[in-house]
């Protein structure tokens, strides 16, 4: 019993400073994303200084803070030991993601993936040299699995299926249609482009910066390919 007669007082604020560190690291890629969103900050604000580095730092303490979470809850598990447990499996889950996010980034994988690396589709004039301006240019690569429609798609079927990949289209021809992706979480774009001639039709989607993205642009093509084949 603690001096004020109240059990268990104590360890009760002691664990709510545990489950605040355990939620810091998701509070703060939440903070991160919907500043970087909002304009509030640059994406290398947001997305490299808070969410890479500094959210993956509180991560690791938040485990710690399962830890003794957990190490606490066995004084009185009846009314302790089911929030311990939810910061492990928060903590943990959190770790984890961050784990896995790590291994995608560092994985080998192309900024310009297209079907055909020999003859890479080519942007329009506009987006080329917007593209150019930025300085975003990028050698087109090939990605597994990821091959050319072996024959000519109509127009149609290609805009509909960059806008099914998610992409606005920007630009729509009999030959060529070009789009415009926005990730979700820190607006990071990637152009792409679905070139159409007799016999075979190509695909090509090429981040708009130099920033580690992992196999982004090769599952957006991927993306693509899969509404062509099934616009066929």
């Amino acid at each position: 019993m603690t001096q004020s007669g109240k059990p268990g007082k104590g360890r009760g604020i002691g664990m709510g400073w545990l489950v605040l560190t355990v939620l810091a690291a998701p509070l703060l890629v939440f903070i991160a994303v919907m500043g970087t969103r909002s304009g509030l900050w640059s994406v290398d604000v947001g997305r490299e200084l808070l969410t890479l580095q500094v959210g993956r730092w509180l991560a690791l303490v938040g485990l710690a803070a399962a830890v003794l979470a957990l190490m606490m809850a066995f004084r009185d598990l009846r009314r302790l030991g089911p929030v311990a447990v939810a910061c492990l499996v928060v903590s943990l889950a959190t770790v984890g993601l961050y784990v896995r996010q790590q291994a995608q980034l560092t994985a080998p994988a192309p900024l310009d993936a297209t079907t055909d690396p020999a003859d890479a589709p080519g942007f329009s004039v506009d987006t080329a040299g917007l593209r150019a301006a930025i300085g975003s240019p990028h050698a087109p690569s090939a990605c597994p699995g990821l091959v050319p429609i072996p024959s000519q798609v109509v127009s149609e079927s290609a805009t509909a299926a960059l806008e099914e990949a998610g992409f606005t289209v920007q630009k729509a021809g009999l030959f060529q249609s070009e789009g415009l992706h926005e990730g979700f979480w820190f607006g990071l774009r990637h152009d792409a482009v679905v070139r159409i001639r007799p016999g075979r039709t190509d695909v090509r989607v090429t981040a708009r910066d130099g920033r580690p993205q992992g196999d982004a642009a090769c599952r957006l093509a991927r993306k693509i390919v899969d509404g062509l084949q099934a616009g066929r």
